[in-house]
């Protein structure tokens, strides 16, 4: 009996060292990203392009990547923790070589993207210290090729390139080491 009591006590002592050692870890996705953000607003991505609907289609990819990848919520501007803003700087596309009929073989697309991560108070979230940047920016250009020959079309190429962009944008997201 006084053993038991004696072990009893011994693994309450042992619990309690244990769970107190690891009052402020964070287990999972969400030791990679900041604690004091809950919450997310990601407003329609501002297009400086000719072509239709690629500020929509990079929204679409960013929210469903920030959904799937991190701990945060995507919700309305009023009620977010931060904002992150989205410009869609540039887009290209070109012939990178040609059959013996001078007829396009492999065109390569680009984007070009600048962020901005900003919490509540209007302090900057998201910085990258190796990205030759202004201060509250943080620019991003993600290229795709396609071949037309093999059934490839812009469009799946554009695609490609908006979902690595939103790939790449939630990974900044990530707290530094």
């Amino acid at each position: 009996m006084l053993q038991s009591a004696i072990r009893l006590r011994y693994s309450a002592f042992v619990m309690l060292v244990i769970f107190s050692g690891c009052a402020g870890y964070q287990i999972g996705n969400r030791a990679l990203y900041r604690p004091d953000i809950r919450t997310v607003h990601v407003p329609v991505v501002q297009s400086e392009s000719y072509r239709l609907y690629l500020g929509e289609r990079l929204t679409e990819a960013i929210v469903k990547e920030i959904e799937l990848r991190t701990p945060y919520k995507v919700v309305d501007e009023a009620s977010a923790d931060s904002v992150l803003t989205v410009r869609l700087k540039s887009d290209s596309k070109r012939v990178l070589a040609n059959n013996k009929f001078s007829e396009p073989r492999d065109i390569e697309t680009d984007f070009f993207i600048q962020t901005n991560w900003i919490d509540r108070r209007g302090d900057l979230i998201m910085t990258q210290d190796n990205l030759p940047a202004s201060p509250l920016l943080v620019n991003i250009g993600q290229p795709a090729n396609f071949v037309p020959e093999g059934g490839q079309s812009l469009v799946t190429a554009q695609q490609e390139a908006i979902n690595k962009l939103a790939s790449q944008i939630v990974g900044q997201m990530e707290v530094a080491w």
